[in-house]
């Protein structure tokens, strides 16, 4: 276990690490989810290239790119933050609780897929769920799941090696 409370300084060492550990394998994890949406989802659904992220951080910041090539850059750029951001989570999940495997994907994905959802929302970068079509939420919901799913494996992998 990689630690389960900040009371010691070897707890929140592992903790601190776990989190780290998780922002890699949320980047590693996004690898995947990208390569998933461009091989598997955008062929059977049509859908283009999403610029949420960069509209994300555009709303966030108030900044504007200065060219598309640019604005292309700030979304993968936005998209491997979220992405880490989403493994990250995981990690301190993972080094909190202890938990792993399906069960630590269920929970991480379980909390942050709703807030993902409700936060674009939030900003004004997406329509709120309830008007999204069926078809947007799924394609929503199994980009994100895999996203979940490697980023946990990832993440099991890399700290079942590792010694604590």
């Amino acid at each position: 276990m990689v630690g389960q409370s900040f009371g010691t300084t070897s707890a929140a060492a592992g903790t601190a690490r776990a989190v780290a550990t998780g922002a890699l394998a949320g980047a590693a994890g996004t690898v995947v989810m990208t390569a998933f949406q461009r091989l598997v989802e955008m062929p059977l659904t049509g859908r283009r290239e999403s610029y949420e992220p960069a509209n994300m951080v555009q709303r966030l910041t108030g900044w504007q790119p200065r060219s598309p090539r640019h604005r292309r850059r700030l979304n993968y750029a936005a998209h491997f933050g979220v992405g880490a951001g989403w493994g990250a989570a995981h990690g301190a999940i993972s080094g909190l609780t202890g938990l792993r495997g399906q069960r630590a994907v269920a929970a991480v994905f379980g909390l942050l897929w709703p807030a993902d959802v409700l936060g674009v929302a939030a900003l004004g970068v997406h329509e709120p769920p309830w008007r999204w079509t069926a078809t947007e939420t799924a394609v929503d919901f199994a980009d994100k799941l895999v996203l979940a799913q490697a980023t946990g494996l990832l993440f099991d992998r890399v700290t079942r090696s590792r010694p604590d």
